[in-house]
């Protein structure tokens, strides 16, 4: 997205950014001179010291650890012993350079815990997904230094997009296909890249895992909160990564950044929810505490709103962006986000009850109806905005306005700037479109038949003749109504240039 380095500080004793007071980038000796030789685990081993440490995901959803090892084995045991371990290295999101962190300064700590997993599991393929130039030099290099290691780790570079993080964009995009969410809901941990159970999880949680392995359950916990033990990478306002053991006050964890709540704190980044100042200032650096003030963790983005930029203004840029940032593949997506953020701008400018409408009906028509989660989670976005900011955005509808400039707080892409940012693109047309179908979730309901008469037509037994049916240009709407309508999830149209 963009080539910002981050500032990076510690509160506390440094885990995954050690050493960095005395080199910004770590090579293979100073690694090991540092953390030691990694320690080599079976699969069983490997489950326990997350569950152990309560290992969670660190790219947003945050899933246990433990859990995933657990599926790609039972997988492994039922297809054969190939396996395959991806790291989720692209972070797409502008507000968040935690990951970004850890590849430019300390990649073979990322390495260590991608290698020490593919050990336990026997996975014959390994790959870090990235989407910066500057973060694919810093891990081929450090690739290059540990030489013929077995497996090889491949690192791929993928398209700065918001989506690319995604897990199945990710697994696509990895495995030499378009960077872009399946709409299917096939586990990784049973068919992943290539076909093979695959282990995916986010660059800090591999960090995470190679320093819990050489520590110990019981040295890792020293640090933290008995319920959520260790420490977590923060990014704050788009440009500070701070390492912090868990349960320190949220506000304390912004000072050691220079930043304080401001009028609102966004918590989980532009997927995640709005916070008051009140319960920003109230709350710690932890899952739980995020949670019961309603708001989430996500990947550890903090960005509080500066008092002298308008939130009104703010949110309509961001949500403008991310309609810009659709897959294009489903209609909640592809229509209702700007429709979401164009209602927005319509309320800053004054736009009256009949705006304000508008964003109501434009949340509900994209909320839990998406491909992929970047409905819902623009969706919250705005709605958290639209609550904690009631009376800015009251107040811009009947035209009186905050009195406040849109600043450009929130970071985006550069290119993106100010209160009127660039228009969302207009989707160029879509050569050689086609409609496919997943048979693996096909169910022969027959709903596509009849939004498509003379396309897509059902065999004898109910379900369509063809896998892939040419779609002309004139169907192109009504193929997309078939694919928003299937009960199953079973269609995706897919152009030429994503084959």
């Amino acid at each position: 997205m963009t080539g910002r380095v981050p500032v990076l500080s510690a509160v506390g004793p440094p885990r995954l950014l050690a050493g960095l007071d005395r080199t910004p980038w770590l090579d293979l000796a100073a690694h090991l001179a540092l953390h030691g030789p990694l320690p080599h685990l079976s699969g069983g081993e490997l489950a326990d010291l997350a569950e152990g440490v309560d290992l969670r995901g660190r790219g947003g959803a945050g899933f246990p650890f433990a859990r995933k090892v657990r599926a790609v084995l039972d997988s492994r045991a039922r297809t054969g012993p190939a396996t395959a371990v991806v790291v989720n290295g692209s972070e797409g999101e502008p507000g968040c350079l935690k990951d970004t962190a850890l590849l430019l300064h300390v990649p073979h700590l990322v390495l260590d815990g991608a290698l020490l997993a593919a050990g336990a599991l026997g996975a014959e393929r390994v790959a870090v997904g990235v989407a910066r130039e500057d973060v694919e030099l810093s891990v081929r290099r450090a690739v290059a230094e540990r030489g013929a290691a077995e497996p090889a780790v491949h690192v791929v570079r993928l398209p700065e997009r918001f989506v690319t993080g995604e897990g199945s964009a990710l697994i696509r995009g990895v495995g030499g296909g378009p960077a872009l969410p399946s709409g299917r809901r096939v586990r990784s941990s049973e068919s992943g890249l290539g076909g093979l159970p695959t282990l995916l999880s986010n660059t800090e949680t591999f960090a995470q895992l190679a320093v819990a392995a050489r520590l110990g359950v019981a040295g890792f916990r020293e640090l933290g909160l008995p319920e959520e033990p260790g420490t977590v990478l923060l990014t704050v306002a788009g440009t500070h990564v701070v390492e912090t053991p868990t349960g320190l006050p949220l506000p304390y964890a912004l000072r050691v950044c220079g930043a304080d709540v401001g009028q609102g704190l966004l918590a989980g980044g532009y997927h995640g929810a709005w916070l008051p100042a009140a319960a920003a200032a109230a709350a710690t650096v932890s899952r739980g505490s995020l949670t019961a003030a309603g708001a989430v963790f996500g990947a550890g983005a903090l960005l509080p709103l500066p008092e002298a930029t308008c939130p009104v203004g703010e949110t309509a840029r961001v949500a403008r962006w991310l309609a810009a940032e659709s897959a294009g593949q489903c209609g909640p997506c592809f229509k209702g986000l700007p429709a979401l953020a164009e209602s927005l701008y319509a309320v800053a400018r004054g736009g009256g009850e009949q705006a304000t409408a508008a964003v109501q009906a434009a949340l509900r028509a994209v909320e839990r109806r998406g491909a992929c989660g970047h409905p819902d989670g623009t969706a919250r976005f705005v709605a958290t905005s639209l609550a904690v900011f009631a009376d800015d955005h009251a107040a811009h509808a009947r035209g009186a306005g905050c009195g406040r400039p849109v600043l450009g707080a929130l970071p985006l892409p550069e290119g993106v700037r100010g209160g009127e940012p660039r228009p969302f693109a207009a989707r160029p047309p879509a050569p050689d479109e086609r409609l496919v179908v997943d048979w693996t979730l096909c169910r022969g309901h027959g709903l596509c038949a009849d939004l498509l008469p003379g396309i897509l037509r059902l065999g004898p037994d109910g379900y369509p003749e063809r896998a892939a049916i040419a779609v002309p240009a004139r169907m192109r709407q009504r193929a997309r109504r078939a694919v928003r309508r299937c009960p199953a999830l079973a269609l995706r149209v897919e152009t030429a240039a994503g084959r």
